[in-house]
């Protein structure tokens, strides 16, 4: 990994344990959230904001709060994701989930708070001036909520046990997956104040990685192994999921990866000559060749 991204991933954690880590009045939250946040994890979402800016010719830590709203909003969702009312998982990140460790209330609640304070770290982002801290929180609501991944987590839990179509399935990542993986390109791109064309470009690769990630996460479900990957495989079948993998069978979602893959650096390939698209390119690869 670039040693300055490794210093861009850095800085978001510290800003959100910093943040975190204010007076509580209950000392039990602060540990809760904090677990999760500090229990690592692959930080694509803030390493696809940094990348973005790169490509854009701007300062990446000018966006570092911005990265750390959205990986905590990214984070409250996998605990409220590895809740027994939803997925029933034990470990994530190669730790046991955080209603294990703190009980089902104060996960929610550590949830809840990861949530609620990603709105209040990118408000007081005083590196950005007012009129985009606004157009910024719109988006980040908008991605996460009932028309975002909110919405896309509910056809996914009333799609389980149903034999659902690809159309829906796609419909189903599209939200649930995607728009968080669209929203740090969309937030760099209003850091940056790149050109509507460029971003039209840029949220197009953004999708592509959002259907990729997916089809990955998929996979990973049946080949990958908790000791890499942190988590248990085999929730899916558990939960008895339609999976691009239960569509297209592994070969299938294999091939499906590769064609993805090549679509995305199609994308890419047009935008080299409005930006520099190195370490989106990287970015690409991370996803594509992942184990956990």
């Amino acid at each position: 990994m670039n040693n300055n991204m490794q210093h861009y991933l850095e800085a978001t954690e510290s800003s959100i344990l910093a943040h975190l880590g204010q007076n509580h009045v209950s000392p039990t939250i602060r540990k809760a959230s904090s677990y999760s946040i500090e229990a690592g994890g692959k930080r694509f979402r803030p390493y696809l904001l940094f990348s973005t800016l790169d490509a854009l010719g701007h300062d990446p830590m000018k966006g570092v709060q911005v990265a750390a709203a959205i990986e905590m909003i990214h984070t409250y969702s996998l605990i409220h994701d590895d809740l027994p009312a939803m997925d029933d998982d034990d470990y994530r990140r190669g730790k046991p989930t955080n209603h294990k460790v703190y009980g089902e209330a104060a996960a929610i609640l550590a949830g809840d708070t990861l949530l609620t304070e990603s709105f209040s770290i990118v408000a007081q982002d005083d590196t950005l001036p007012a009129d985009k801290r606004v157009a910024l929180i719109g988006h980040i609501a908008a991605k996460s909520g009932f028309n975002g991944m909110i919405g896309g987590q509910m056809l996914d839990i009333e799609a389980e046990g149903q034999d659902i179509s690809l159309s829906q399935l796609e419909n189903i990542h599209q939200y649930k997956t995607g728009q968080l993986i669209v929203l740090p390109v969309q937030c760099a791109c209003i850091i940056a104040d790149a050109t509507d064309e460029v971003t039209a470009q840029l949220i197009r690769f953004a999708e592509a990685l959002g259907i990729l990630f997916q089809i990955r996460d998929d996979i990973l479900d049946v080949e990958g192994d908790i000791a890499v990957t942190g988590k248990s495989s085999g929730s899916d079948e558990k939960n008895n999921k339609t999976t691009y993998v239960s569509t297209y069978g592994l070969s299938g979602a294999h091939d499906e990866l590769e064609q993805l893959v090549e679509s995305a650096k199609r994308i890419l390939d047009d935008l080299a000559a409005d930006i520099e698209t190195e370490q989106l390119y990287s970015v690409l690869q991370r996803f594509a060749v992942r184990n956990q």
